[in-house]
């Protein structure tokens, strides 16, 4: 397909990706969906087993733009003001002063967000649905750059909170990683070694962050791509076949409760654009909407308890659908 020549935003981001991709090896899905969700202005869900870099990955992307991190880690006895933040009495003062919570920083690393109750779910869920969040009487906005990545740990389920599908609805990606081949792991392990003695920061010091005004300026640009109304129509008719697959077999029927909501329309349409950018092209093509639609209506499909008992799961309800939906 042709290239466009590279805006100052796409380059950055390609500079950006390539950074990345040199400490976070053999997770590439990973790395762009991290992009894609920060150009699209969603959040993202990450599903892995422990030690895939899920945590490694969001710290180097927060140093690679100029925003701030804060990492929580999800437990039982976690409170929603943990989170919030809570007003302090000042007894010099004689006054109340609101001290703010981790969710006031650019980038948020909500770490097995399924090990916390469902007050704390929907304190972090709130936020990343309104950009604020509100105490005592007082509301606060969030940081006009604000990106949620919360952890999943697809084993140890004992005593864990799942999220309800209203709020799992909130994430605009539910991405599942895996572990990474033979030949990325040994690179793993030279990366390992080369970081241990110090060799890689000095590499990499010369590294310029991204700003937080090319990112908003990136997002623009991300909106302006160009989907052709054929695709657009396509999008729109991969949705609304969620809610209605009888219409592309009764086996798709049989296999799906509850179909998505509009909001994965949007979802999908944004992510698709995002994925067509920062592969250099000023178009949409239909392998972005069906490569994104997978991350987008994981999270958002219930399926039958006939399809579960059969094995049947998201992943192979979507590549059915996608099969059998014609691409103009």
């Amino acid at each position: 397909m042709p290239e466009i020549s590279l805006s100052h935003s796409q380059s950055s981001f390609q500079q950006l990706k390539s950074h990345i991709n040199e400490q976070i090896i053999g997770q590439d899905v990973l790395v762009e969906r991290m992009l894609i969700a920060l150009l699209a202005d969603g959040h993202i869900l990450v599903e892995g087993a422990p030690g895939l870099a899920k945590t490694r990955a969001i710290n180097v992307l927060s140093k690679g733009i100029e925003a701030d991190f804060h990492r929580v880690q999800f437990t039982p006895d976690l409170l929603p003001a943990d989170l919030t933040g809570t007003e302090i009495y000042r007894p010099q003062q004689g006054l109340f002063e609101f001290q703010k919570g981790p969710l006031f920083h650019n980038l948020v690393l909500a770490d097995e967000i399924n090990r916390s109750p469902a007050k704390v779910q929907a304190a972090l869920l709130e936020a990343m649905a309104e950009r604020q969040i509100t105490v005592g009487s007082t509301t606060y906005p969030l940081p006009k750059l604000f990106m949620v990545m919360a952890t999943q740990n697809p084993i140890e389920q004992e005593g864990t909170y799942p999220l309800p599908e209203a709020q799992l609805d909130r994430f605009l990606l539910h991405v599942a990683i895996d572990y990474p081949e033979a030949e990325h792991e040994k690179e793993i392990l030279h990366l390992a070694r080369r970081e241990a003695k110090g060799d890689f920061r000095k590499k990499n010091k010369d590294f310029q962050p991204i700003s937080q005004q090319a990112v908003l300026s990136a997002r623009d640009e991300v909106l302006d791509i160009h989907m052709a109304d054929s695709l657009e129509d396509y999008l729109l008719q991969i949705i609304l076949a969620t809610r209605n697959p009888a219409a592309y077999g009764e086996d798709l029927a049989g296999w799906l409760q509850y179909g998505a909501s509009p909001r994965a329309s949007i979802a999908l349409d944004r992510c698709a654009r995002a994925k067509a950018w920062l592969q250099q092209r000023d178009f949409v093509g239909p392998e972005d909407i069906q490569d994104m639609a997978f991350d987008v209506l994981r999270h958002r499909l219930i399926l039958s308890y006939e399809a579960e008992a059969e094995g049947i799961t998201t992943d192979d309800f979507i590549k059915q659908l996608i099969a059998r939906v014609a691409v103009p």
